[in-house]
């Protein structure tokens, strides 16, 4: 059944401003075309949403969306490595990937990449491009125009408020909470994504210079960064759910040990993961969102045209389209997705403002402002070295 789309929201999506020739030509271009998005396909909110998006850019500018559902990206990566082996420089068959980190990095240095456009983008003036912005990197590389934000994760912990009035302020004081409150916390095991995002968390703050987490990790820097690290954890781990020596297998698993009571505090990479699971009756409703002060690890779900598509046109039709305020309210939206706005706050207009206003709201939904500031994510090495060295010291 289709969701009922709020008043401002459709204002905002009927409004529209004056188009550039350039992009105008671009438009007819892109008319007629289908656009093979490869993306993920494990979450059924996420599908919906790619479903409505093709839906949408089909009626307003005849622009088809075929989801191409991966449980990797770097499938799609490998298929367009292969299309450049073959020499099948136009008419590739993949024109718009979901993609972040280490497949970024290897098209860009493989030149698999279409672009720069982003700059291009009718609505891209909406975003902080600056070179330090989340939307300008991504896990340390320079995004330079060739792929395209769409969609925010940020590093959140849930906590049940009925057992926990004050949760810690600060990742240090994790170490004061479970020796005051032994077996009611623990995390992901870090061989799982979301295990590893708490160490980082942690070694962002404890780390002597957190600039350096943003280079290539040397034994040197290493050693030095993460000292504080291991000391906090030793510390910890004691005071852990089950004594620190098992851990849950990913956060699906920490979340039924959290709506079973088995422990107090759980975390997620998706602010409005709480509310949602409340919603569906896999949370108490009592259970409310948090981050460190000082803010917390974020990072963007981007889009990328590969050199050889065939459609390229359609995909930056498609690429705007997730740009444009309506459709990043609409996103955000709980009932929908839930998924933060890549957008500048600062950037929009008062009816684009309006729209995000009028959003369904939720007791265990954070607002933006709650979240604090996005931490930019260390270098790949960083997490790769974090991991081995967490099982070396804490694994038999």
């Amino acid at each position: 059944m289709p969701l009922k789309l709020s008043t401002a929201l459709v204002a905002l999506m009927l409004a529209t401003p004056a188009l550039a020739d350039d992009w105008q030509a671009k438009l007819d271009a892109a008319r007629g075309q289908t656009v093979y998005w490869n993306a993920w396909g494990g979450d059924a909110r996420t599908n919906a949403f790619i479903a409505w998006v093709g839906q949408q850019t089909e009626r307003l500018h005849g622009v088809r969306v075929e989801q191409v559902k991966l449980t990797d990206t770097a499938e799609a990566v490998t298929r367009v490595v292969a299309e450049k082996a073959a020499g099948q420089h136009r008419g590739g068959s993949v024109d718009l990937i979901w993609i972040n980190g280490p497949n970024f990095l290897a098209m860009k240095e493989q030149g698999l990449l279409h672009g720069p456009f982003v700059a291009d983008l009718p609505n891209a003036r909406y975003l902080d491009l600056s070179p330090s912005s989340p939307a300008a990197v991504d896990f340390t590389v320079p995004v330079d125009g060739m792929e395209s934000p769409w969609r925010l994760a940020k590093f959140v912990f849930n906590h049940d408020s009925a057992r926990v009035d004050a949760p810690p302020a600060r990742m240090a004081g994790f170490v004061d909470w479970a020796a005051a409150n032994p077996g009611r916390l623990t995390h992901p095991d870090p061989s799982n994504f979301m295990g590893a995002t708490f160490l980082k968390q942690a070694l962002i703050e404890l780390a002597p210079d957190p600039a350096a987490l943003q280079q290539p990790a040397t034994d040197e820097a290493f050693a030095a960064a993460t000292a504080p690290l291991w000391a906090w954890y030793d510390a910890l781990r004691p005071n852990l759910w089950r004594g620190g020596e098992s851990f849950p297998e990913n956060q699906s698993v920490q979340q039924q040990l959290l709506n079973d009571g088995e422990i107090d505090i759980a975390m997620s990479f998706d602010p409005a993961s709480a509310a949602a699971a409340i919603a569906q009756g896999l949370l108490p409703e009592t259970v409310r969102v948090f981050v460190p002060e000082g803010g917390s690890i974020g990072n963007v779900s981007f889009v990328a045209i590969p050199y050889n598509a065939a459609n390229a046109e359609g995909a930056e039709v498609v690429a705007n389209f997730l740009l444009d305020p309506a459709t990043q309210a609409h996103m955000q939206n709980i009932e929908v997705l839930g998924s933060f706005s890549v957008l500048d706050p600062a950037r929009l207009d008062e009816a684009a403002r309006a729209a995000f206003a009028a959003l369904p709201t939720a007791p265990a939904l954070p607002a933006l402002e709650d979240l604090g500031p996005t931490l930019l994510e260390p270098h790949a090495s960083w997490m790769t070295r974090l991991t081995r060295d967490w099982a070396r010291r804490y694994t038999r």
